[in-house]
C-alpha cells in the first residue's frame, strides 16, 4: 500500500477512531492523546499493514493495545512496595479511621457565622455557594451584577474579619510558641 493510500484510509477512519478513544478513556483529553498515540504508532509502523485485511481493524487493535498498556502501568504505578519486616505500611492503612469531628465543629461555627451576615450580603452569598452564576443571582434580584459582585466580596470580607476576630487568640499562641 503506498503511503498516499495509508493516510488517505487513516484519515477516513479518524472520526471512528475518536469515537473508539473517548469510548475506552471516557475523558476527551484521554481520548485525544490516545488517538495521537495510536496515529503516531501506526504511521511508524505501516510497513507491518498487510494489504488485502482489515485496515480498521489493525488501528482499533493499535488503540486497545495502547489503551490497556496505559491502564496496566498506572495500576503498576498506584502499587505499594513494603518491605518492612512486618509489612507495617501495607497493614497500617486498612484499619484507619479518619476522626472529622474538627471540622465538622468549624463548619458548624462557620455557619453561624454567616447567618449573623446582614440578609443583603447573605443571601447572594449563599446562592454563589451553591453554585449560582453571578448573572443568574443579578437576574433573580434583579439587579446590576456588579451589585450582586460586590455584596459576595462584602460577604466574604465580613466572613473573614469575623474568623480573625474570633480565632485570633489562636494566631497569638502559634506566635508565642
Amino acid at each position: 500500500m503506498s503511503s498516499y493510500d495509508f493516510d488517505n484510509r487513516f484519515n477516513e477512519l479518524t472520526p471512528i477512531l475518536n469515537a473508539f478513544a473517548y469510548n475506552l478513556t471516557q475523558n476527551s483529553e484521554d481520548a485525544k492523546d490516545l488517538y495521537q498515540e495510536t496515529a503516531f504508532r501506526a504511521m511508524a509502523n505501516r510497513e507491518k499493514f498487510q494489504p488485502d485485511t482489515n485496515f480498521k481493524a489493525w488501528l482499533f487493535t493499535i488503540m486497545k493495545n495502547i489503551f490497556i498498556n496505559n491502564y496496566r502501568k498506572k495500576v503498576k504505578a498506584n502499587t505499594i512496595m513494603d518491605s518492612t519486616d512486618n509489612l507495617y505500611y501495607i497493614n497500617s492503612g486498612k484499619d484507619e479511621i479518619t476522626n472529622r469531628g474538627d471540622a465538622n465543629v468549624l463548619m458548624k461555627e462557620l455557619w453561624k457565622l454567616i447567618d449573623k451576615l446582614d440578609e443583603t450580603i447573605k443571601i447572594p452569598f449563599l446562592m454563589h455557594y451553591q453554585g449560582f452564576k453571578y448573572q443568574e443571582i443579578a437576574d433573580h434580584f434583579d439587579l446590576p451584577l456588579g451589585t450582586v459582585k460586590s455584596r459576595i466580596f462584602f460577604a466574604r470580607r465580613e466572613l473573614k474579619d469575623q474568623i480573625k476576630k474570633r480565632y485570633r487568640y489562636v494566631d497569638e499562641m502559634l506566635l508565642r510558641a
